[in-house]
């Protein structure tokens, strides 16, 4: 199976002790979000869990640990955009960013990590021009650790609205204009562009239109073929296929003025307060009304196939 870390909040950047901890017990404790007194167990042995995926904003405070991942197939999205400290309070220096990509991928190989450019908006701050020139540029600093990045026009969820609610959709004839040039540049550099849930409308200027997050991703990242169970994407247009997410919302401590996964800087602040490295869950401990059940977890690699040229 796919256990995935980075959809509720950004481990690697935080809870990297914490998840040390897990990977060293064997298994990890998962509130559900919208049903708070059921937890989930997983665990985490490399018998049943194929692939780990990650998406951070910093993967510095696990580069000294990956030794313990490598009994693990594992897939990275490394987060590296141009904003500055208004829209992105607590996101580290973007050099060095890149410098952790870097290391992240010498250490992996290069079909293990990817890079997310998202999400793009556009205002008087931000014209096209400069988020091309932006992109031209860790697109350099990147080649030859990637074959992939990510693009996606920013997206009005709620707890976006609330955040930062001056952001404005980007209309159509601009997300063309600007993801055309972003695929010409990112070609140069030896990446393909992948769209995160913005249809098909880039797949004429060569941007691979089929996810960012897929099986046949997981599949190069592993050398081997998976016969996954069927599932529903998480929102319309998304074909990714996510796993079981270990992390917790309202707990990702960057404060980005655009996430869609915490409610606010007060609760944010709360939940990390109640983190301790030593639970078996994320945020806080077991109460006396959770009710526990086990995760159905099995491998989902196929036997003796690899993949072609591997």
């Amino acid at each position: 199976m796919i256990i995935n870390t980075g959809q509720r909040t950004d481990i690697p950047a935080f809870y990297s002790r914490w998840f040390v901890n897990r990977l060293k017990a064997g298994f990890v404790l998962v509130r559900n979000p919208y049903n708070p007194q059921q937890v989930t167990r997983y665990r985490l042995t490399p018998d049943v869990v194929d692939l780990i995926g990650f998406c951070t904003k910093n993967p510095a405070p696990m580069l000294p640990h990956l030794e313990l991942l490598r009994p693990f197939g594992q897939f990275w999205y490394v987060t590296v955009t141009p904003y500055g400290k208004d829209l992105e309070p607590h996101v580290p220096d973007k050099r060095q960013v890149l410098e952790s990509f870097r290391r992240l991928s010498e250490a992996v190989g290069i079909d293990r990590v990817g890079w997310r450019y998202d999400p793009i908006l556009i205002s008087g701050e931000w014209p096209a021009e400069r988020h091309l020139r932006a992109f031209a540029y860790m697109a350099g600093a990147l080649s030859g650790y990637t074959r992939t990045v990510v693009i996606s026009f920013i997206d009005l969820y709620e707890k976006t609205k609330r955040g930062f609610p001056e952001a404005r959709p980007v209309p159509r004839e601009e997300r063309l204009s600007l993801g055309k040039a972003m695929i010409g540049i990112a070609r140069e550099h030896g990446m393909t562009v992948h769209p995160c849930a913005e249809g098909n409308e880039l797949a004429p200027f060569g941007a691979d239109c089929g996810g960012c997050m897929t099986v046949a991703m997981y599949e190069r990242a592993l050398g081997l073929r998976l016969k996954v169970p069927s599932f529903r994407p998480a929102r319309e247009g998304c074909a990714c296929y996510l796993g079981g997410d270990i992390g917790a919302y309202s707990s990702c401590g960057h404060l980005c003025r655009y996430c869609y996964a915490n409610d606010d800087a007060q609760t944010v602040r709360a939940n990390m307060r109640l983190h301790d490295p030593d639970s078996p869950l994320l945020i806080g401990h077991l109460r006396p009304d959770d009710r526990i059940h086990d995760a159905r977890q099995e491998s989902w690699i196929e036997p003796q196939i690899g993949m072609p040229g591997v």
